[in-house]
């Protein structure tokens, strides 16, 4: 089990090319397990955590419907933002600068092959980086991402998330709002919850955060909970 982690930062990155860097990504991965298997080889496989920041653009999952998007062409033009149908879970979300786009792509046989214990063990991980800014945050039951106030009406998603696994190799990942432009979410039904509010740590903060040291924060959060080496 490789429990070696490859941290790279690719700081502002347009979707289409931070998708086709996973992809590629994800691709040799799957492939060297394949091969493993086929060729009864031990190989080690990689692991990596991407962290990036996307211009504005609204991603739809799989089982998303695309009606929850609601601008036309003329209004994604208007607002300086892009549209991708994309092959991870989940319904729309909206990325843009300000925000901590995470892309773990690791194979899950290095760490545990549960899928439900990975997205809540990378909700843990946003949990424990709010707490560090005083933010009490938790889940919303038959929901995933992290919300605060989840269990009232004042209900808000703080940080969304979408993956896809497939040989046990992941990609895609989640979308936490630090300095985000929340106007954004007004487009589109997020995540196809339409009577829940969107928010993030500077609306709750009534501050702008250095989100070089919330990466930091995070990243040492992902860390400790998967046990991962970072390198």
């Amino acid at each position: 089990m490789n429990k070696q982690v490859k941290f790279i930062d690719w700081g502002l990155t347009d979707y289409q090319e931070a998708w086709d860097r996973q992809e590629a990504i994800f691709n040799e991965t799957v492939a060297l397990k394949t091969k493993n298997r086929t060729e009864n080889t031990t190989v080690e496989t990689p692991n990596y955590l991407v962290f990036n920041e996307h211009p504005h653009v609204y991603t739809l999952g799989k089982s998303g419907k695309p009606e929850n998007l609601l601008l036309d062409e003329e209004g994604l033009i208007y607002k300086k933002a892009t549209y991708y149908k994309i092959n991870r879970g989940g319904d729309i979300t909206y990325h843009g600068p300000g925000q901590i786009v995470g892309y773990p792509i690791l194979d899950l046989d290095n760490f545990f092959t549960d899928i439900h214990l990975y997205l809540r063990t990378l909700e843990e991980a946003v949990i424990l980086t709010l707490a560090d800014y005083g933010i009490e945050a938790g889940r919303f039951p038959g929901f995933t991402g992290v919300w605060l106030d989840a269990d009232n009406e004042k209900a808000r998603k703080i940080c969304a998330m979408g993956v896809r696994c497939s040989r046990w190799v992941t990609m895609h990942g989640f979308a936490f709002n630090v300095n985000t432009n929340l106007n954004y979410f007004k487009h589109i039904v997020p995540c196809g919850i339409d009577d829940k509010d969107v928010t993030s740590m500077q609306r709750e903060l009534g501050k702008e955060l250095d989100i070089e040291e919330v990466k930091g924060k995070l990243k040492n959060h992902i860390a400790f909970l998967f046990k991962m080496e970072l390198i």
